[in-house]
């Protein structure tokens, strides 16, 4: 059976607040483990007004103490706005605290705007070096080097699984160089994916991390009890995507039976371009959709997200992600 993950960014409602999302990603991971996904994950936005996953360390440590099994982590942590040493001791703290539990995702992205990433004390270029922070963070999780003169502890020792994340063949390239297991962002920005999964899969090195590729694709669902109710709850992402490209990001809206009456036709165009990699509607709708992007991709994992305005639909629709991905499991698995 291919494993299946939730991605969070743990969307702050239009009418909530900042501790309602908090408290709904708790309530969705409790629900999440109990369907039988294999991994939870939280990004890294800062000075966005519908997103309360900021803190990611913080929150990826509130959710494994809610849980039991499910392993925990980021996806992910935006390197360029922080020193390497200090994610390390972070997630060697997580490691520590939760053993066997904690993934540590990294994107090169500084996930905000310019002046947030001035506010963050950390250079503009630091995407550049990449590559650089990657390989001296992978030093600093591994046992201790006799000659170190820095160690992260907690952290040295703990071989916390780092992954690359990424929208481009950069990321890719990156992943199968230095071995490590690779998480492609096809849920937003999808342009890329089958050349990235090409160039990951065939460049791939083994490494102390990892003898063979792996490789996780990330997909939205949003699954209502019928496709029209998929459509509506998939209308709350279309209106936030449409906004945040417009220069006005706010709280995750409400869902609205016409989205066309709310979207103008190019920006819509270029939003369901952004979020091709998706499955909507009612349950066989979700099935047949996960099935054929799991037929083209073959992905070793597959990741779900889907910011859906009302908490107990969002659960609900996880709930129908996770029986469609059980259910091509079992015909896989007869085939």
């Amino acid at each position: 059976m291919i494993p299946y993950s939730v991605l969070d960014l743990s969307p702050i409602p239009e009418g909530g607040t900042a501790g309602d999302a908090l408290a709904n990603s708790v309530a969705l991971a409790r629900h999440a483990e109990g369907e039988g996904f294999n991994r939870y994950w939280l990004a890294e936005h800062h000075n966005m007004p519908g997103i309360a996953s900021a803190a990611t360390a913080v929150v990826i440590g509130q959710i494994a103490a809610h849980t039991s099994t499910i392993r925990v982590g980021s996806g992910g942590i935006m390197l360029p706005n922080h020193a390497p040493l200090m994610v390390a001791e972070q997630f060697g703290t997580l490691a520590t605290l939760f053993p066997g539990r904690i993934d540590l995702g990294l994107g090169r992205a500084p996930g905000t705007d310019m002046n947030t990433a001035r506010a963050l004390r950390r250079a503009m270029d630091n995407s550049d070096n990449f590559p650089q922070d990657v390989t001296e963070l992978l030093g600093y999780l591994e046992p201790a080097d006799p000659r170190a003169r820095v160690l992260a502890i907690p952290g040295v020792g703990t071989k916390v699984p780092v992954w690359i994340l990424g929208s481009s063949t950069f990321g890719a390239q990156l992943a199968a160089l230095l071995g490590l297991p690779y998480a492609f962002a096809s849920h937003f920005a999808p342009a890329s994916l089958g050349e990235a999964l090409a160039t990951y899969r065939q460049n791939f090195r083994p490494s102390p991390w990892r003898d063979t590729p792996y490789f996780m694709l990330a997909v939205n669902v949003f699954g209502g009890a019928d496709d029209a109710e998929g459509r509506y709850l998939m209308s709350s992402m279309q209106q936030a995507f449409s906004n945040l490209r417009t220069g006005q990001p706010g709280p995750l809206p409400k869902p609205v039976d016409d989205v066309d009456a709310v979207i103008d036709r190019r920006m819509r165009a270029a939003v369901n371009e952004a979020l091709s990699v998706s499955a909507v509607g009612g349950p066989e709708s979700v099935r047949t959709a996960l099935g054929a992007l799991v037929n083209r991709y073959e992905p070793d994992e597959v990741i779900i997200t889907g910011q859906i305005h009302d908490p107990a639909a969002r659960q609900r629709s996880f709930s129908i992600a996770a029986d469609a991905m059980r259910t091509l499991g079992q015909a896989r698995a007869a085939a």
